[in-house]
């Protein structure tokens, strides 16, 4: 597929792994110049080789950086000044009991999950209005508009992505800047293996079930009953990054397999 995207150059934020690291290689893919961010160095160095030697004829650099913390933030903004698109992927979630959720926790799910995508925005979003085109994608989830009650914490954050991504959309009337949201359904990262794993290792359920019984069980609305696979997210994205989606603007895009039951 041929998207436009040769020699954009993209940030895509918690990309050593799963969401994050398939959209990294759907851009790549299609052309653009990709920035890997993750907190650890070597896994940010191991994607970065991996996704270079794959596409050998773009450029793929790493940012280790815990965009969380200002600091660090402020340096990753001295070492990259500039970009055309920006993934805001980056997030923490927790299966938790509410009543076990203290006021650190809930600190902490704000700070990752939503401050640090909007000091990014802020930072990159009037460089991309001068220019006159760029992209802000937010990666938030089928819990910003169905909380599912698991992980209240989480919901929250991705609730706030919403409507961040729909606040900062009104800032680019007239122009070929877009902001929008991607709201991916339960997703075969690993986080969610590693969740799994632990829901269901000491079940007499065998291995090769625990997908089905848990969609059945705990995800009983998806229409598709299985998870997601980062690829099919990471090919949205390209496309909702490119000039051929530039109507997209201010929208929550769902890919959930049909697990929100509302039309709206």
């Amino acid at each position: 597929m041929e998207l436009g995207l040769k020699k954009k150059k993209a940030l895509v934020t918690g990309s050593t792994k799963g969401i994050g690291k398939a959209i990294a290689a759907e851009l790549a893919r299609e052309g653009a110049d990709v920035i890997i961010n993750g907190r650890n160095i070597t896994e940010v160095n191991q994607i970065v080789e991996n996704l270079q030697n794959q596409f050998p004829d773009v450029s793929i650099t790493g940012a280790a950086a815990d965009l969380a913390k200002e600091a660090e933030r402020t340096f990753l903004f001295e070492q990259v000044p500039e970009i055309d698109i920006l993934i805001n992927n980056m997030g923490i979630f927790q299966p938790m009991e509410y009543w076990d959720i203290t006021d650190d926790i809930w600190n902490k799910f704000f700070d990752t999950n939503v401050l640090s995508g909007n000091a990014l925005a802020k930072f990159y979003m009037p460089k991309m209005l001068e220019n006159n085109f760029g992209r802000v994608i937010f990666i938030a989830s089928e819990e910003a508009v169905m909380p599912s009650g698991e992980m209240a914490q989480y919901s929250m954050t991705k609730t706030m992505n919403l409507s961040l991504a729909k606040s900062l959309s009104k800032l680019t009337k007239g122009t070929n800047v877009t902001v929008n949201t991607i709201m991916p359904g339960s997703t075969l990262t690993e986080g969610v293996e590693d969740m799994i794993r632990k829901m269901y290792q000491n079940s007499t359920i065998p291995e090769s079930e625990w997908e089905s019984d848990f969609m059945k069980n705990h995800r009983p609305l998806s229409q598709i009953q299985r998870l997601i696979h980062p690829e099919e997210i990471g090919r949205f994205a390209a496309y909702i990054s490119s000039p051929f989606a530039s109507s997209f603007s201010g929208a929550a895009l769902r890919l959930d397999g049909g697990l929100v039951p509302t039309i709206f």
